[in-house]
């Protein structure tokens, strides 16, 4: 963060804390701010979704969504903390939620296994999905992984067979798919919660087929050199809403994304309500045409 903004801020809490007026301080901080959002480089963006206090899946869900009821298991192995998912009340609606989920701390990381899911993650995804389609809820997914867990354990069960799996059930649903990016977006571990009718984006996060690390020790041999072969690698929202790959970029506020957050979470929620009131207008066999062209038609 710039340090005119952190000095200014320093200022605002003191003002604050004197019951000073604050209104001149609190308009420069809001300029400064909207510049510095605006002068960002692909690799401030990197970083900034990769912050640990970004706000979680877990964060949306409860600030978007009413009664949520989370529901556990693959039915076949175990249940995978770094997938949370089940149904909740947007406005009048039932809605079939799923979302990755970070840890906020060491303790909870290795719980949720730094975002980074097992096959049996993707596989109650797939089962929640699936029960969406019977009872024709709308379902919304929120993106925030690095990729899929590479370790032994998950490729001996399955990690390819499930996402690959996951790529052809959401394919073929005959449900509105919203999925939103809110932090980092890796490769097919993203992709297996991304095949949808509309795919966005929230203004600082990122979605790659792989991170920039791998990208620069591929192309340099060398994982140090990241942050200069990020710009080629077009990873950014606006990048991929240029490609057309984005259907939408949610702006995270000129306050940023934690002292915005209510305010994201009203225009997120606003949003939603309205296309998910739009394509339930459709039948199942249109939005299912509508999302494989959608993908069929990127090159």
């Amino acid at each position: 963060m710039d340090k005119r903004i952190k000095n200014i801020e320093k200022e605002l809490k003191y003002f604050e804390s004197n019951n000073l007026d604050t209104s001149s301080l609190e308009h420069g901080l809001r300029i400064l701010k909207k510049e510095y959002n605006s002068s960002l480089s692909a690799w401030d963006k990197v970083k900034l979704a990769r912050q640990v206090d970004r706000p979680s899946s877990l964060s949306f869900i409860n600030n978007i969504f009413d009664n949520f009821i989370e529901l556990h298991g693959d039915r076949c192995y175990g249940d995978d903390k770094a997938i949370i998912g089940g149904i909740g009340m947007l406005e009048n609606t039932p809605v079939t939620i799923i979302g990755v989920q970070k840890g906020k701390e060491a303790n909870e990381n290795i719980i949720r296994n730094f975002g980074m899911p097992h096959p049996e993650g993707y596989r109650k995804a797939m089962r929640l999905m699936e029960q969406a389609e019977k009872f024709n809820r709308p379902i919304v997914t929120f993106v925030n992984t690095p990729g899929a867990y590479p370790g032994f354990g998950a490729e001996k069960r399955g990690q390819a067979h499930a996402i690959a799996n996951n790529l052809v059930g959401m394919m073929n649903l005959k449900v509105p798919v919203i999925s939103i990016f809110i932090g980092e977006g890796g490769s097919g571990g993203a992709l297996a919660l991304a095949v949808a009718n509309q795919v966005w984006m929230l203004e600082n996060s990122i979605y790659s087929i792989l991170s920039p690390e791998g990208f620069a020790s591929i192309i340099h041999k060398d994982a140090s050199m990241a942050s200069e072969v990020v710009d080629s690698m077009k990873i950014t929202a606006d990048s991929l809403y240029d490609l057309g790959l984005v259907d939408c970029i949610i702006s995270e506020s000129e306050h940023g994304i934690n002292d915005g957050f209510n305010q994201v979470c009203e225009n997120l929620k606003d949003k939603l309500v309205y296309e998910i009131n739009e394509m339930q207008k459709r039948k199942g066999n249109a939005l299912q045409r509508e999302r494989y062209h959608k993908f069929r038609k990127i090159k």
